[in-house]
């Protein structure tokens, strides 16, 4: 009964978000060409028209292939449920591993390469046919493959020990076992923030020291005025995969450090990139990071606790096309772990906007740091540069940003700016 029960919900959730998200793209879509004609009025004498007409297409064709992908994700998700894949799988593992820690680990690995190259052909096509398109793509088949095995690497080297950590506490830690399993993955992702900017980043890029010592200047007067500590200023090679531009800073208290694009660098004047500069800063002074990491740590102790419950129903499993192994001294909890990482989106997409929310109010926030510590004219005109070289669509569908969009739309922040500028 709770089983059926469960898949119907299952089902009625997956039907209501997939209408949602296709109704949300088709009013992106109609009102992007609606607007394409024509440059907004207060970006008509910095934008040009073709400019303008590049990024609708370009957030057309996004949106046009963001549904296709969902269409893939949705029958890859049906198919490894309902449609009994991940049942066929995990008995198929279990016959050839005889059962235990190898078995849980290789189901876990057989899901993950399957689901890799499910998406394999949607990320060749994004960044070799949609981002070449445009002109964004800068990737070599070679360094795709190249990304795609250290990726894969790192899965392996770094992603199974913390996954066989937690199927050990699922196993043997008893009815608490999803608090010491928060404890770990709390601990390893602030491992990995630590780790990321010296270790892992550059696997994947050069970080090279910032060696315009006019801008080096201007940007250590601004973290001094605005009480920053860096390990070091670093441009990243971005421009060998793409030719998008940003800037950022990662790690954490003495390992701090600012990493800008060297399509940025490239193309923003020295007062332009301290504004940009400034408004990232302005996460960091105003608490947005360890706000938005404190709130991920909170939903992941919910979800663990949820997990917790929900591993030891019958009807999780069976309600979404699964039969547990019943074999004396052996767990489920693989399984559970790949269900639970299926669903929940499905389950949880509503509450997109919740979290979106929360990002804009950030980043109106972040704004008024840097109109502050610097001229917000300056960072006006760096954010009109960087929709123009990202293609940023300047009249997106009201409703789809509100859905989706983490920074507002760009008409709102600058006349937010230009109104503070006036004041």
């Amino acid at each position: 009964m709770y089983s059926h029960a469960f898949s119907i919900l299952f089902v009625v959730f997956l039907v209501v978000t997939l209408l949602v998200r296709f109704w949300l793209a088709s009013r992106h879509i109609r009102h992007v060409l609606a607007h394409r004609a024509a440059v907004p009025a207060e970006f008509a004498e910095k934008i040009p028209l073709h400019a303008h007409q590049k990024a609708a297409d370009y957030t057309v064709a996004r949106t046009k292939f963001g549904l296709v992908a969902m269409l893939v994700s949705t029958v890859s998700l049906i198919g490894f449920t309902l449609l009994g894949g991940l049942q066929w799988l995990n008995t198929t593992v279990f016959n050839a591993t005889g059962g235990g820690m190898g078995y849980q680990l290789g189901l876990i690995i057989a899901f993950g390469l399957i689901s890799g190259l499910i998406d394999l052909p949607l990320d060749f096509y994004r960044q070799f046919r949609l981002e070449e398109r445009f002109g964004f793509n800068k990737m070599t088949v070679g360094l795709f493959i190249t990304d795609m095995l250290k990726g894969l690497l790192l899965a392996g080297v770094i992603g199974l020990p913390l996954v066989w950590v937690v199927l050990t506490l699922m196993d043997k830690a008893g009815d608490l076992w999803w608090l010491y399993a928060w404890f770990v993955w709390t601990g390893f992702q602030l491992l990995i923030m630590v780790l990321y900017p010296t270790i892992i980043a550059p696997l994947f890029n050069k970080f090279t020291p910032l060696a315009d010592e006019s801008l080096k200047s201007r940007i250590e007067g601004l973290m001094q005025r605005v009480g920053f500590a860096s390990k070091g200023l670093f441009v990243m090679d971005g421009s060998k995969r793409s030719a998008h531009g940003n800037a950022y800073f990662s790690g954490f208290g003495a390992a701090k450090r600012i990493v800008f694009f060297d399509t940025l660098i490239e193309r923003l004047a020295p007062q332009e990139i301290e504004a940009v500069l400034a408004h990232e800063l302005g996460h960091f002074k105003l608490k947005h990071i360890v706000k938005r990491i404190s709130v991920m740590f909170l939903i992941s102790l919910a979800f663990l606790a949820l997990l917790g419950y929900l591993k030891n129903q019958i009807w999780f499993y069976t309600g979404l096309g699964v039969n547990p192994i019943i074999v004396p001294g052996q767990s489920n909890d693989a399984v559970a772990l790949i269900l639970f990482m299926l669903v929940l989106p499905v389950f949880t997409f509503l509450f997109g906007p919740l979290t979106s929310l929360s990002s804009r109010k950030h980043e109106f926030e972040a704004d008024a740091f840097a109109a502050k510590h610097t001229d917000s004219r300056d960072l006006v005109s760096a954010l009109v540069k960087m929709y123009e070289d990202n293609a940023s669509t300047l009249t997106p569908d009201p409703l789809h940003s509100a859905f989706y969009d983490s920074h507002p739309p760009a008409s709102v922040r600058i006349r937010h700016l230009n109104l503070g500028a006036a004041q």
